[in-house]
């Protein structure tokens, strides 16, 4: 790479290698990361500080870190670390599966919060020291300002608050990104804070760049790399269905009058079926949309190249190889009609409760009350971690939760009596949506919500059993508000 998107001299002076910006951090350091969904994540450093670790393991020394992101990154810096043992603490969110697997087995320590929590966390202070910061960008203007690449997360607030900062310049990312972001510096600690002033979704607060700290950045290396691009599987049967039951949800709240045609902000989850719920919305006959989100993926995207959504704000994109190659051809148009932000304004409640936000997040289980599991199998063992669903969840107009009404190949009810590990409590759910069918929760008692659960969403494989289990628990619990068979709640519900 040339030093062509290093534009400030002063920090073209401190370009070295990867390995020798990781020999810049120390054991038992706290380091903030950026990567939000596999995307704008540095490349080379953790890839070299890894090799720094598996070196010091190899003399008998002792090396871990602690590792803050935004949200998952890629196998290049989580997977490298978990690997050779050097995470100690992990936060706020991951989806690699060897840190997953060391998480479980209790030899990293993790802490799994609500994504708009996590700056200010650090800022009260609550977490800790950070003491390092290394993030990606575009590139470096000439007075020393950092063009943001495909993701915000927390990466304010690490640049703010680190005592060092490793930059990585990645050539890669599209110079022209320049000009889409909105870095928000008007965030005050209590008793000091102001309204935050977004009352649409495509309004800008902030400035386009990020602030340093010359003096903090102790290296900057320039690397020439993708992120890891998402793959998306086609919409099946199942994921469609599912889109067909919300599109048609909404058609039915806008004809009653609690939805206008163009809808309210929509926010997205990750994952095939919300791609689903977006191939159907471009096709459906809700014009002139808009989102505010914290993922822009391939459906959304679309959405914005046909012309059926107007605006999308996020925090990063999570695209396919494809898609990434479609929003660097077309970056230009699309600069003006993609907002990203930081998380902790992207997932603000207060906005979120402002704008209205229409939230659809997916779910490894519910139970017939509405309680909703998305982190945990059998109570115990994490999977990727709440992520943003929660800021979404109990601040949004409509809080909806899909998924696929089995698993494990059928053998596995994701309607069950009750959920071994409780993320959002009934009280924070709407609507829940399998490919069986809508329920809509809004209104219900706990036993009402039980019947309509159980007949809309289970499949018909373990609708009697679990009709069976709520039937006897009214009997056996006569007058009780939400009824339960504590015994035997937790038992898999497997077909005969």
């Amino acid at each position: 790479m040339s030093s062509s998107q290093v534009m400030s001299q002063a920090l073209r002076a401190k370009v070295m290698s990867a390995e020798d910006a990781a020999a810049l951090v120390e054991p038992g350091s706290h380091v903030g990361m950026s990567g939000f969904t596999g995307s704008g994540y540095p490349k080379a450093v953790p890839l070299a500080l890894a090799r720094r670790i598996e070196a010091a393991h190899a003399r008998g020394e002792p090396f871990r870190i602690g590792v803050w992101t935004g949200a998952s990154t890629a196998p290049e810096l989580d997977g490298a670390l978990a690997r050779a043992d050097g995470i100690d603490l992990r936060l706020p969110y991951q989806s690699d599966p060897a840190t997953r697997q060391r998480i479980n087995a209790g030899s990293i320590d993790y802490i799994d919060l609500h994504l708009s929590h996590v700056a200010q966390f650090v800022w009260f202070g609550f977490l800790g020291h950070l003491d390092v910061a290394v993030i990606e960008c575009a590139g470096i203007l000439p007075d020393g300002r950092l063009i943001p690449s495909t993701s915000i997360g927390n990466n304010k607030t690490w640049l703010d608050l680190a005592d060092r900062v490793i930059i990585e310049v990645n050539s890669w990312m599209n110079p022209a990104l320049l000009g889409m972001h909105d870095i928000y510096y008007g965030t005050r600690l209590p008793p000091h804070r102001k309204p935050i002033p977004i009352v649409a979704p495509g309004d800008r607060i902030g400035e386009t760049t990020y602030r340093c700290n010359p003096d903090k950045v102790i290296a900057v290396v320039e690397t020439h790399a993708p992120d890891r691009n998402t793959s998306f599987a086609a919409p099946d049967d199942v994921s469609g269905a599912i889109a067909g039951h919300i599109l048609e949800f909404f058609e039915h709240e806008v004809k009653q009058g609690r939805l206008p045609r163009n809808l309210l902000p929509l926010q997205s989850g990750v994952g095939n079926v919300a791609n689903a719920v977006m191939a159907g919305l471009d096709d459906g006959p809700f014009p002139h949309l808009t989102a505010y989100t914290e993922v822009l993926q391939d459906g959304m995207l679309n959405l914005i190249r046909s012309g059926r959504m107007d605006l999308a704000s996020a925090t990063a994109l999570s695209l396919s190889s494809e898609a990434a190659i479609e929003f660097n051809r077309e970056i230009e148009f699309l600069r003006d009609r993609i907002v990203l932000r930081p998380q902790e304004i992207s997932n603000h409640p207060e906005v979120i409760r402002r704008l209205g936000v229409i939230a659809m997040n997916g779910m490894i289980e519910a139970d017939i009350y509405g309680n909703v599991n998305s982190t945990h199998v059998r109570g115990s063992s994490i999977m990727n971690g709440i992520g943003g669903s929660g800021d979404f969840a109990r601040n949004a107009y409509l809080s909806i939760f899909m998924t696929p009404s089995t698993a494990k190949n059928g053998t596995i009810s994701c309607i069950v009596p009750m959920v071994t590990h409780v993320d959002h409590t009934e009280h924070d759910v709407q609507i829940l949506v399998t490919e069986r069918g809508l329920a809509d929760l809004r209104g219900l008692s706990p036993k009402q919500r039980a019947r309509i659960i159980i007949e809309k969403t289970a499949h018909p494989r373990f609708q009697p059993a679990l009709l069976d289990y709520f039937e006897r628990a009214c009997r056996d619990s006569a007058g009780k508000h939400t009824p339960h068979l504590l015994d035997e709640s937790f038992r898999l519900l497997r077909p005969e």
